[in-house]
């Protein structure tokens, strides 16, 4: 397999699909495109994205180019690595929380964008409050009905959905309590996402890309 991916330190949506994939102890080769490059839009097309975007997974003749299609192909084509929950009810809110991820919280991307490297002190709006609380609603409510460590119990794509969250609430030092994570279970729970083998080799990556 091979997948397409911008930026380490930049590419909130290419994490999410590789992140997943790590996980599946299957090989692949990694293609990195420089993003914010007035080559870029040529180097993504002549790499092989039908859409003009990334990530791209490709395996065999088949090309997948939306993260959560590719993370549900990964899911189906390895179903040992348990990508997704085996109980129903786990799962089917593993995927609502994903789908939410992928589709929502555009305050929150606009004005905090992906830095895996950078640290800074940032007082967001109010709508990325918005964002940001409903962020810890989300997670500590699954946290507690599921008892952790991640938000259903084992690693999910949901998690890997959310590990971008995490490193954004790490470098614009945005503190949870400051949203309602009263008694600590959503940031304790950021910095597991942070501290995963796979993430860690991510954010290895993302640093040498700034050095």
């Amino acid at each position: 397999m091979e997948i397409l991916i911008g930026d380490k330190n930049l590419s909130s949506w290419s994490m999410r699909p590789w992140l997943t994939l790590k996980r599946t102890g299957a090989p692949f080769v990694e293609v990195p495109i420089r993003l914010r490059q007035e080559a870029t839009p040529h180097a993504i097309r002549a790499a092989g994205s039908p859409s003009g975007l990334v990530p791209v997974l490709k395996d065999g003749n088949e090309v997948i180019w939306d993260t959560l299609a590719i993370c549900e192909y990964l899911a189906e084509g390895f179903p040992a690595a348990r990508l997704w929950p085996q109980d129903a009810a786990a799962r089917s809110l593993a995927r609502c929380a994903a789908a939410e991820m992928h589709s929502g919280f555009a305050s929150l991307r606009g004005e905090c964008p992906m830095d895996v490297a950078g640290r800074r002190r940032t007082d967001v709006s109010a709508t990325t409050g918005a964002d940001v609380s409903r962020i810890v609603e989300l997670w500590s409510g699954l946290l507690a009905r599921f008892g952790g460590p991640f938000l259903v119990g084992p690693w999910s794509i949901a998690d890997a959905f959310f590990t971008p969250v995490a490193t954004r609430f790490r470098t614009y030092d945005l503190r949870l309590t400051d949203f309602g994570d009263d008694e600590g279970a959503a940031g304790a729970y950021a910095s597991r996402l942070l501290a995963t083998p796979e993430f860690l080799d991510w954010e290895k990556g993302a640093l040498s890309e700034v050095a």
